[in-house]
């Protein structure tokens, strides 16, 4: 961990809160309400964590002010509108920072690459013909870089990392362990009970502050670039196909797939292991829960949902029968039992007012 220390004040400062008790107090991490010592900052986000943070050790409390006057046993506060967005910046100052920079020494790096002298490029990284390395940029070990791959400014790329395809990654960008990006779409066309393979000739295109988990895939498209816009955070384990375009701030959870050319609009969220069918459209704004299967398009924004929830097994047994048989039922039939009962049911009505 970062061992520098700073000041209530100036951390109050950060992020432009209102610094209240002890200004000169000296704090060196962050930690929860429950692990906090009194060197620690930690963050209070609602009104069901007020029991814990009058129980906390932490050296002084992040919260808004209406929090602040229920919490009596605590002295230090830096107050905001939003907590949980204070932490989230302040954990960039706690973050421990790597400030190498250069070539380490095992790392091959072909004549025609233009590297930047502010990049660190870690060991037995592999780097090829007329690739880009941006200022700030480090790359970690045992990356592979091929040919004609543009990397811009201030990117963090961890170890394991494949990056093909002729992909162009812009700024601040953030891409995990294991993660291939520009890799072949899985394209094939059958004839005569063979799949003839089709040649990706397309790119993947990811934009500003992109941050995609471990162990994710992201294929270069067969004709027209994969497109990932500005602000797109994936979770590890992400797979997007060929063709796909991923608007500006949508967020994905692990075990998404997402088939080829389909475009899913700006600030979605999809949660995990949703499932996307190719060649369909997604709006802007739209939320998936988890484990849904999304088979159309889908137009208007909203929240949106598949699949069935949780029962014991016995009961979920019984339903899934229920499920079979209604399924065997034709639709006609469902519907004019539908109507005979609400007939009956309006009948009994008007006979009970009658009796009134």
């Amino acid at each position: 961990m970062n061992s520098q220390k700073f000041s209530l004040e100036k951390l109050a400062g950060l992020v432009q809160g209102q610094c209240i008790g002890q200004a000169d107090l000296q704090l060196s991490g962050m930690a929860s309400l429950e692990q906090a010592k009194p060197h620690h900052l930690a963050f209070v986000n609602a009104e069901k964590y007020l029991a814990e943070a009058n129980q906390s050790q932490a050296g002084a409390l992040i919260v808004t002010a209406e929090l602040q006057a229920q919490i009596t046993t605590q002295q230090n506060f830096i107050v905001v509108a939003n907590p949980y967005l204070a932490f989230a910046i302040l954990t960039h100052v706690f973050e421990k920072k790597h400030v190498e920079t250069g070539i380490e020494s095992t790392a091959q790096i072909h004549p025609s690459a233009i590297i930047a002298d502010t990049a660190y490029i870690g060991h037995y990284t592999v780097i090829g013909a007329h690739c880009v390395v941006g200022e700030g940029t480090r790359i970690e070990s045992q990356v592979k870089v091929d040919d004609n791959v543009e990397i811009g400014k201030d990117c963090f790329i961890d170890s394991h990392v494949t990056l093909t395809g002729e992909a162009r990654i812009a700024d601040r960008v953030r891409i995990h362990a294991s993660t291939v990006i520009g890799g072949e779409g899985f394209g094939f066309a059958p004839y005569q009970g063979k799949w003839h393979r089709i040649a990706q000739l397309g790119s993947v295109r990811i934009g500003n502050d992109v941050r995609i988990g471990s162990n994710c895939s992201i294929d270069r498209g067969a004709l027209d670039d994969t497109i990932l816009e500005d602000g797109v955070i994936i979770d590890n384990l992400v797979q997007i196909a060929h063709n796909v375009k991923v608007g500006a701030n949508t967020a994905m959870a692990a075990k998404c797939g997402i088939a080829g050319s389909t475009t899913i609009g700006k600030n979605c969220v999809l949660a995990g292991a949703v499932g996307i069918v190719g060649h369909i459209n997604i709006a802007d704004n739209v939320t998936i829960t988890g484990m849904s299967m999304v088979t159309k398009s889908i137009s208007v924004a909203g929240s949106y949902s598949s699949g069935t929830p949780m029962l014991e097994s016995g009961s979920w047994k019984k339903a899934a029968i229920r499920f079979k048989q209604l399924a065997d039922v034709p639709l006609t039939q469902l519907v004019k039992r539908l109507d005979h009962m609400q007939s009956q049911i309006e009948s009994l009505e008007s006979t009970f007012k009658l009796r009134k």
